[in-house]
């Protein structure tokens, strides 16, 4: 593996060389291996097949969610995000009960693999900000409410240099089960209508240097159905931080940061 140097950045294969990307990085190595017509065709390839169904069925469940979450991945999420999610989404696949390559990606039975999960690999909440809160659910599934007792930031919030103000995100994220579908031979969602569909609370931006006030996020899900038993409530809660300049709140680049604390 080369990496690649020079003002001209390619991706593809070019005379046996295979340029590409990887962690922001553009590498280069030597091509090789089966064509992608051999691996679709070749009975000595069934279980790469099979393999490469249920690896591209994770993919596709993680990237539901992170469509759910779309309101706060460009401030919270991390560069290797999607590849968590894929790993997650294949840990509850290799659980699932059925054929090789079928096998079903049920989140709603398995919501403790993704409880915890820091958007931002780089940035655990639970380092950031320390204060105690709760997070409830209604009877129909469709609101989430945070709520954070009155706290002093300074004994509860670790806030990056330059930072004099913060605010409390909430996030939540509707994602449904996925089942193997043979006519489209790809993972379909088995409640479509209420997949990837999500909604962001979010408090008033408070000074770092003043005692905050008891908060309370409510994350209420547009439409107001009841949410199905096959979808996943996915419910997060951020921080994020502010420069005060003159009247004017300015969003730092660093220091924000987002957990999965529930899934209901």
């Amino acid at each position: 593996m080369s990496k690649q140097k020079g003002l001209i950045k390619l991706v593809g294969n070019i005379g046996g060389v295979s340029f590409y990307t990887s962690n922001g990085e553009y590498l280069a190595r030597m091509a090789g291996g089966p064509s992608k017509e051999r691996i679709q065709s070749d009975p000595n390839f069934k279980r790469t097949r099979e393999n490469n169904a249920e690896f591209g069925g994770s993919a596709k469940v993680g990237k539901a969610l992170r469509t759910a979450l779309s309101g706060v991945l460009q401030v919270m999420g991390g560069s290797r995000l999607a590849s968590q999610l894929t790993k997650i989404f294949k840990t509850i696949n290799l659980k699932g009960v059925g054929v090789r390559g079928k096998r079903p990606i049920t989140l709603s039975a398995n919501k403790e693999l993704l409880t915890g999960l820091d958007l931002n690999s780089k940035s655990s909440l639970s380092t950031v900000f320390t204060a105690p809160y709760t997070a409830t659910i209604n009877a129909d599934r469709n609101e989430v409410v945070y709520t954070i007792a009155a706290f002093t930031p300074a004994n509860f919030i670790v806030a990056p240099a330059g930072a004099t103000h913060f605010r409390l995100v909430a996030a939540v994220g509707l994602v449904s089960d996925y089942v193997y579908d043979d006519g489209a031979s790809t993972y379909e969602p088995t409640v479509p209508d209420e997949n990837s569909i999500g909604v962001v609370a979010s408090s008033t931006t408070k000074a770092l240097d003043a005692n905050s006030t008891a908060t309370t996020l409510t994350a209420t899900i547009p439409g107001g159905a009841v949410t199905d038993a096959e979808v996943s409530v996915v419910s997060c809660l951020g921080i994020e931080f502010y420069q005060k300049v003159g009247t004017t709140d300015y969003i730092l680049s660093q220091g924000n940061t987002m957990k999965v604390t529930h899934v209901f």
